[in-house]
């Protein structure tokens, strides 16, 4: 099966990043005045995170390309929820956007039930940038430095080592259900209520393991306390180079790539959702936003809008599998 990165790659329609350099920047004539006010950049989690850097970086650039400020809006709480919410409530008019990750995918099937609907309720206009996960172990306290010395050691003692996750049905902790499923071994999964609690408890020898996203977990990395497996993208982090994937470490097959993507309200115009298409490849392909995005380990990936909406149906079905068979619930 293609990755991500490979499908996007082999579409010759994908709109990938090269595809920005042929597109001249124009509107149709008929939606000539758009944008003429300030849109809003929804991000529905808190500030300071990936999420929230990717939206401020790109919304820079874009904001002097389309003419108009982009402003960014924190609305946290619900896993996503009530700024998806806000969204998909909103004037489809382009002057509102969201930026989601996995758990646009994901949350269906976590709730069972939601206000709005992830794919009716929305227009999709690009993914934007991959942020891998790796698996992280406490250097002081934990010795496996490979994929099957965790296998290994999970198998030999069933139950007794545990991950920490940012919440139920995050891509922290899908990351860490598909690793148990594939690898056929028993672990506790602790969950904690956002990254930074789990992370502490994690750096104080609380609990085992953590399959963090690279953005918070590099840091410590770094420092020292922390020692990287394997990262969870089918192909190695340009952020953690010298680092296998979890794949080609032990566990053949296995990927979990954690994605941003851009959305506006569902029935928003063609040729608006074209305008701020053209927008995001433009931004993603200047190396100076690059470098702002490396810093957090996020990998820009760009693409059309109808290649954002047959991704978001191969994550809906994959990982909404994977939370009925192993019974995860929302927290």
């Amino acid at each position: 099966m293609k990755t991500l990165f490979q499908r996007l790659a082999c579409t010759g329609r994908a709109g990938a990043l090269a595809l920005a350099a042929s597109l001249s920047f124009a509107a149709p004539a008929a939606h000539a005045a758009y944008p003429d006010h300030p849109i809003r950049w929804i991000v529905p989690f808190p500030s300071g995170g990936a999420m929230d850097n990717i939206a401020r970086t790109l919304g820079e650039d874009m904001s002097r390309t389309l003419g108009q400020s982009i402003v960014v809006e924190n609305r946290p709480g619900a896993g996503g929820n009530i700024g998806a919410e806000l969204v998909a409530r909103s004037p489809a008019d382009g002057y509102t956007l969201i930026i989601v990750a996995n758990g646009m995918a994901v949350n269906q099937a976590l709730y069972g039930k939601l206000s709005y609907d992830p794919v009716k309720d929305f227009a999709p206009v690009s993914l934007l940038a991959v942020v891998p996960n790796v698996l992280v172990a406490n250097k002081a306290r934990r010795q496996e430095t490979t994929v099957k010395e965790v296998i290994a050691h999970a198998k030999a003692s069933p139950g007794k080592y545990t991950y920490a996750s940012a919440g139920n049905g995050t891509s922290i902790h899908l990351a860490a259900e598909l690793f148990t499923s594939m690898a056929g071994v028993d672990m506790l999964h602790i969950p904690y209520k956002g990254s930074g609690p789990a992370m502490t408890d994690l750096l104080g020898g609380q609990v085992d393991y953590m399959f963090d996203s690279i953005t918070s977990a590099k840091p410590q990395i770094d420092s020292g306390k922390l020692t990287p497996i394997a990262v969870t993208t089918a192909k190695r982090s340009s952020a953690l180079p010298n680092v296998p994937t979890v794949a080609e470490a032990g566990l053949p097959g296995y990927e979990l790539s954690p994605w941003f993507a851009a959305f506006v309200p569902a029935r928003t115009p063609q040729p608006v959702i074209d305008t701020l298409n053209r927008a995001m490849l433009e931004a993603l392909r200047k190396p100076a936003v690059q470098k702002r995005l490396a810093l957090i380990g996020a990998e820009p990936i760009g693409s059309s809008p109808a290649v954002l909406r047959d991704h978001l149906a191969r994550e809906t079905e994959k990982w909404g599998a994977l939370i009925r068979q192993r019974g995860i619930r929302a927290d």
